[in-house]
């Protein structure tokens, strides 16, 4: 598509059914090949990032099948530990993978990541976070390349509150002996939804959406079925669309409280928000009034 013709000046009205988290869907897939088993992923958003997950998983020795929103994943025949650069370059989320590999395999050979049109991101903090756990890493034309006879738990401090290092760690927390703490930790709705994931598979981990968490180290993982939480960017969007053109949008299925922030801006904008366990009800009958706002860490 070389562009997008818009015809403005209409209010937005209806009920728009709010998909899956792909920020979400994507961790979760990483960490199922911590498992031995079949494991359920419902609400799956089948999009491009998520079929791109798909095969690296396979790539790995996955089986995956779709089922409507529903992604089946088996585990039990995982062998490979290398994900290859020609998938990782397209999706820099692939590196999630390095923590559960390492952990379950105590080895990984992955891609260094790609496909991030935001800028430089490094993954160092990833890096240091589980060298502190006991792991080794190397570079070999293009890989990155870990290693490590045991994860050990450990005092990691996060110089900023990255999701993907804090998600990383945590991953590899889950399987290593003793206690990890993890300092300064990211607090995101995704964050909590795999901590959620991974407590049903057998882990111990206390303090998620706090900025300190503390993982106990377990030994094996079941395969659980598990509902991914709705996409709080894609209903923030269609949230800001209907404030922008006026009318009324019913975001079936959203979380209230994952944008507590931003619907509290809106409503200071002019607009009337209702939430309910439902989802989420925005109408604006007027000119939205000006506001103020700043960008931080969530949340």
């Amino acid at each position: 598509m070389d562009r997008l013709l818009v015809t403005g000046g209409t209010p937005l009205d209806g009920t728009v059914e709010i998909a899956g988290a792909k920020n979400s869907a994507l961790k979760l897939m990483a960490a199922v090949v911590l498992s031995d088993g079949r494991t359920t992923l419902r609400n799956v958003p089948r999009i491009q990032d998520c079929i791109t997950m798909v095969e690296v998983l396979e790539h790995l020795g996955v089986g995956c099948a779709w089922k409507g929103d529903a992604l089946i994943l088996d585990t039990r025949d995982v062998r490979s530990v290398e994900t290859p650069y020609e998938l990782v370059s397209r999706m820099r989320a692939s590196i999630l993978v390095l923590g559960p590999l390492l952990a379950r395999f105590g080895n990984a050979r992955v891609a260094m990541p790609g496909g991030c049109n935001i800028g430089s991101r490094a993954i160092d903090l990833h890096i240091r976070g589980l060298e502190k756990m006991g792991a080794r890493f190397s570079s070999e034309h293009g890989f990155l390349v870990g290693e490590t006879s045991g994860l050990r738990g450990a005092v990691v401090n996060l110089d900023f509150p990255s999701v993907g290092a804090t998600e990383n760690v945590l991953m590899a927390a889950v399987a290593a002996r003793g206690t990890t703490v993890i300092e300064n930790a990211a607090r995101e709705p995704e964050l909590v939804d795999l901590a959620n994931f991974l407590s049903g598979m057998g882990a111990r981990i206390e303090g998620v959406g706090t900025p300190t968490i503390e993982i106990q180290g377990v030994e094996g993982f079941a395969p659980v079925d598990h509902t991914v939480i709705p996409d709080r960017v894609e209903a923030g969007t269609y949230a800001i669309a209907v404030c922008s053109t006026g009318g009324r949008l019913v975001l079936s299925g959203a979380r209230g409280d994952h944008m507590d922030l931003l619907l509290s801006k809106l409503a200071d904008a002019g607009a009337d928000v209702l939430s309910t366990d439902g989802g989420v009800a925005i109408t604006m009958g007027s000119r939205a009034r000006c506001v103020d706002l700043v960008t931080l860490p969530y949340p």
